[in-house]
């Protein structure tokens, strides 16, 4: 349970779910375009990039000097759309 209480908790936060929902709905992205997408300093947004890294919901690539973030497992839309039928 260990493991599904850290993808809760990685979750657990208005900006990264709203993260999640926007690379599920664009695919793979590049940092600079999430950080446009929200507004938000680059540090803040690569803490919580990192949270949901950690948590096995996101996965990074290098293409050339940017770093693109892509869904790990699409199975985390799942989870929110049943969270916001409740």
């Amino acid at each position: 349970m260990e493991k599904e209480s850290k993808i809760l908790k990685a979750m657990g936060h208005p900006l990264r779910l709203e993260i999640i929902q926007l690379l599920s709905e664009n695919g793979d992205m590049c940092v600079c375009k999430i950080q446009e997408k929200f507004k938000s300093s680059q540090s803040n947004l690569s803490q919580h990039l990192k949270i949901l890294k950690e948590a096995g919901i996101l996965e990074s690539t290098k293409v050339g000097g940017w770093v693109h973030y892509n869904l790990k497992n699409k199975d985390v839309i799942n989870i929110i759309n049943i969270l916001k039928e409740m």
